[in-house]
């Protein structure tokens, strides 16, 4: 291994960080100044850089540039006795692997040390590896490979399709992976919000107007069908198109017609129609909310997307694939996870599904302190409040003597029980203590608070409902398999199925 170069125009700090290092077996080689580190890295290289920031003939700042433009990749941390904003910043926009006050503990340098050290030492992939454009959707998990066979299957068809699946959960990736492998794919892929139009305004942008159809019509204006012609049209929450316009949707959809707001000709609409939903559109229809016929038109051909708690094991894929992602956004070298971050990560809920695991990821980007991201560094409202991190981190691999032997319900790195999270080599941790009963209460004091009927009945059907739908998901719709999974009589659960209205 390389040495630690050490880079401060005091003598004293190069001596503290030299014996300190030498204690824990680095090697070093010490620099009083910025100019003669500079000249070092001319014909050679460190393992990390440790530099103050403001020396006599150069700065810290103006180091860490320069070790950018030759040695892309090598950590640097920067020590500095002014422990002010623009410092900070200046340091980590430079590309600065941590920020270091001074005066600082010595055990807490080294300890940043030896991590900036295992950052250099996974850092073997090339940067052009690491930020190569992955796949347009990603995903191990059976369910997941499931719907990659059923877009494969679709791609000479131009049925329409009903995709459904949480908030978050990524149905518009779906309806455009579905356009790209069509044979519409050269035609255009346009998408609408039902729910985010007002509800005058949908039915023109749905179908256009004639100038003067209404007050501010002062030209015609194509609506989104004809924008759509000879390709895709995508309608995400269809659920919450209002009532009257899904009679002129269900028109189109039955002869291929519409007129434009104001108009009078009817014009013809050759367009494939994609509609999502996070809402049970079943349950609307019961309701009087959602035509069944226009229902039963969009469910031509049903798609639904799971949710990333039913899909753990594609979250330390997914985490990668969007860190680089954001680093790419914003012209960084990607983070990296370490193991028993991404084995906690596994154990979140994530009501927000893939777009909350985004944003996270974002988050990390540009505010987790190293290349390497510990439990630590995850957002405090991810971290259990019943473990300091530190103990957290430790507890969270541990990883029992059945599930080692294989006993304890791992095999293979994969869980038999829903959402129980598994890690390479068969490690698991629990999910944070009680996260769904604190979900839970809140629900119960939201009801209490509305001043809901019948409480108890409500919350009882739907945790009945959820657990039985889980388990159907999980063994894909078999019932006696999710009767006995449960501990339940195959007769109970099919007379639950029915009550709880669970069928497909």
């Amino acid at each position: 291994m390389k040495p630690i170069w050490i880079v401060d125009d005091d003598q004293s700090i190069r001596w503290v960080l030299e014996k300190a290092l030498a204690r824990e077996n680095f090697a070093t080689r010490s620099f009083a100044n910025v100019r003669e580190a500079a000249g070092a890295l001319e014909h050679d290289s460190p393992q990390v850089l440790v530099s103050d920031i403001r020396m006599p003939g150069g700065s810290g700042l103006e180091l860490l540039q320069t070790v950018r433009d030759r040695v892309p990749g090598l950590p640097v941390i920067i020590m500095t006795a002014f422990s002010d904003l623009d410092s900070a910043v200046a340091a980590f926009q430079g590309g600065a692997f941590e920020y270091l006050a001074k005066p600082f503990d010595v055990d807490k340098a080294v300890e940043l040390i030896r991590r900036a050290v295992d950052e250099s030492m996974r850092g073997e992939q090339t940067w052009d590896d690491r930020v190569a454009e992955a796949p347009e959707m990603l995903g191990q998990a059976p369910a997941m490979q499931d719907m990659f066979r059923a877009i494969g299957r679709l791609s000479h068809s131009a049925a329409t399709v009903l995709i459904t699946g949480e908030s978050g959960t990524g149905k518009e990736l779906v309806a455009r992976a579905l356009h790209r492998h069509s044979p519409r794919a050269n035609g255009p892929f346009i998408a609408l919000n039902t729910a985010a139009i007002p509800k005058d305004l949908l039915e023109s942008e749905l179908f256009g107007h004639e100038r003067g159809a209404f007050t501010g019509a002062q030209a015609m204006r194509q609506g989104r069908f004809e924008q759509a012609e000879n390709g895709t049209l995508f309608l995400d929450e269809i659920g919450d198109m209002p009532f009257d316009l899904q009679t002129r949707l269900l028109r189109v959809l039955s002869d291929g017609q519409f007129y434009r707001v104001g108009g009078h000709n009817p014009l013809r609409a050759n367009v494939r129609v994609i509609a999502a939903t996070h809402q049970n559109l079943e349950s609307r229809v019961r309701q009087g909310l959602f035509r069944e016929d226009l229902y039963h038109r969009l469910n031509v051909i049903r798609l639904r997307l799971p949710a990333l708690r039913e899909r753990s094991e594609d979250i330390p894929l997914l985490t990668r694939h969007f860190l680089q992602k954001s680093a790419r956004d914003l012209g960084v070298e990607p983070k990296r996870v370490s193991d028993e971050a991404l084995v906690y990560m596994t154990s979140l809920p994530f009501p927000g599904n893939v777009r909350q695991l985004e944003n996270l990821a974002n988050w990390l980007t540009v505010m987790a302190p190293a290349q390497t991201i510990e439990i630590k560094d995850l957002p405090p409202d991810l971290v259990s409040t019943q473990q300091s991190g530190a103990e957290h981190a430790t507890s969270a691999v541990s990883m029992s003597s059945e599930a080692a032997s294989g006993n304890g319900g791992v095999t293979n790195g994969v869980a038999p029980a829903v959402g129980m999270p598994v890690a390479t080599g068969g490690a698991a941790i629990s999910p944070p203590v009680a996260a769904w009963e604190n979900g839970l209460r809140t629900e119960v004091a939201k009801l209490l608070r509305e001043n809901a009927a019948d409480v108890m009945d409500e919350l009882s059907r739907r945790f009945e409902a959820a657990v039985i739908r889980e388990a159907l998901d999980f063994t894909r719709g078999r019932k006696v398999e999710a009767a006995e999974r449960l501990g339940i009589g195959r007769n109970t659960i099919t007379r639950k199925i029915q009550e709880l209205n669970l069928e497909p």
